[in-house]
């Protein structure tokens, strides 16, 4: 498991690397338009259009669930032959068999400069529709497609690649060391997480930003800022006995109506932005068992009887560490105040680690903004932390600063209908290119 301190995990946002505060400090008049470079990056990409969609679809046809291991790879091959052949060094970082994870595929590209900026780009190669999943690979639909990881998170794959091409026909990658790492297993992260995660977060310790290219909003906006993803577990034990002497000090209040108060409190105490806690599922009887592989439980109980056991599997979300110390505290105290004859324990996982505002973090939305609006498209804005799911750039949130929503754009992840706008491939990707030569072009703080 991700640990790391409040404190800790502000001062890594915020100081780790400064040399994009000395680069966006720079006024954004002065980039009013584009230069003559960057009209030829658009132009790179733009005559690539064709040559995006013919690929896309290549990589879409592969079936890559998380699950299926060969997929994966074989999606993982097509991208490491297009970053190659843009001048980076690949490796495969392979996961321990015990995982059932295809791994990750690493690129990078040193640069020639001492002082360049050092940039991690994130994607990943899976999918949530597995190796049989009856959604089709890949439907035109006008101007739009649907098929399966279209836009989550291919498309952000195809966007990134065709913003790096843009690049190279310029002779700007050169300008900048840059680290691509497209994880395998994002939709169903491997354990343990440590192990899963371990190449991300030593490359975020050696970036001085991380863009990551999941599929943007609505059009225009970017994410700043994540809220972490884990959960908790109750369990609630009581004395059982006959229900005619429930409520009574010999026999208590069982642990149905204990588990029952904790959540209303829960609910009654905790709820304020940005914080959700939510009860998946709630098991309770005189004999229960949950699995968390199946995610299902059995539960055995007589109305005249006290229920002896209850458990609940609950979501927790949460946009700083503080704001998820401070719940867990006043969830642990709310626990601990148990009815007559019942004793409780909650406990706590966090799996995606928060990524909260950080001045950075709005810098570089007000560089990608600038780039937007200079290449026609209008500005970029912040979306809102509560309507955006947990993604790999959040590990590498407490080690550099980050931003995401730079794919392509497309509605309905995750769904049998998940589609993608074909016309973003190409927006996007000279959105990101701009905002990546803007970003490089001033040297990191010594």
């Amino acid at each position: 498991m991700h640990k790391h301190g409040p404190r800790a995990s502000r001062i890594c946002a915020e100081l780790a690397h400064t040399f994009l505060f000395v680069a966006l400090a720079l006024p954004l008049v002065a980039q009013a338009q584009l230069s003559d470079v960057e009209q030829r990056i658009v132009a790179a990409i733009t005559s690539r259009s064709p040559a995006a969609l013919e690929f896309l679809e290549k990589t879409v046809r592969i079936n890559s669930g998380t699950l299926n291991v060969d997929g994966v790879r074989e999606v993982g091959a097509l991208y490491r032959a297009e970053l190659e052949s843009l001048g980076f060094t690949t490796r495969w970082s392979d996961m321990p068999p015990g995982m059932h994870r295809a791994g990750h595929l690493i690129a990078t590209r040193s640069s020639t400069n001492p002082g360049a900026p050092r940039l991690l780009l994130l994607g990943h190669m899976d999918t949530v529709f597995e190796k049989n999943s009856p959604v089709p690979t890949w439907e035109r639909r006008g101007d739009r497609v649907r098929g399966q990881g279209v836009s989550d998170m291919k498309g952000g794959n195809t966007v990134m690649l065709e913003a790096l091409r843009g690049l190279a026909a310029v002779g700007a990658l050169g300008n900048a060391a840059m680290t691509v790492l497209l994880t395998g297993d994002e939709e169903r992260t491997g354990s343990p997480l440590e192990r899963a995660r371990e190449d991300l977060v030593a490359a975020a310790k050696e970036s001085d930003a991380a863009l990551s290219f999941e599929s943007a909003g609505a059009r225009g906006q970017a994410v700043t800022t994540r809220r972490s993803a884990g959960g908790w577990t109750l369990t609630v034990k009581a004395k059982p006995g006959h229900s005619g002497g429930v409520f009574s000090s010999s026999s208590g209040y069982g642990a149905v109506f204990e588990g029952a108060r904790i959540l209303n409190a829960f609910r009654e105490q905790l709820i304020e932005p940005n914080l959700t806690f939510n009860p998946g599922v709630a098991v309770g009887g005189t004999e229960v068992d949950y699995s968390d592989l199946t995610a299902s439980g059995n539960a055995f109980g007589k109305t005249n009887v006290i229920a002896k056991d209850f458990i609940v599997r609950g979501d927790l979300r949460y946009l700083t560490p503080e704001q998820g110390e401070k719940a867990r505290a006043k969830m642990r105290e709310i626990v601990a105040a148990s009815l007559p004859g019942t004793t409780s324990r909650i406990e706590f996982r966090e799996t995606y680690p928060p990524m909260p505002a950080t001045p950075g973090g709005e810098k570089l939305l007000r560089l990608l903004s600038q780039s937007s609006v200079d290449a026609g498209f209008g500005p970029a804005v912040a979306m809102d932390p509560a309507m955006r799911a947990a993604g790999d750039v959040q590990f590498a949130a407490p080690h550099t600063v980050g931003i995401d929503g730079l794919g392509a754009r497309g509605s309905r992840a995750h769904t049998d209908d998940e589609d993608l706008e074909i016309a973003s491939i190409e927006r996007n990707a000279i959105r990101s290119a701009i905002f990546i030569h803007r970003l490089i072009a001033s040297p990191r703080s010594q």
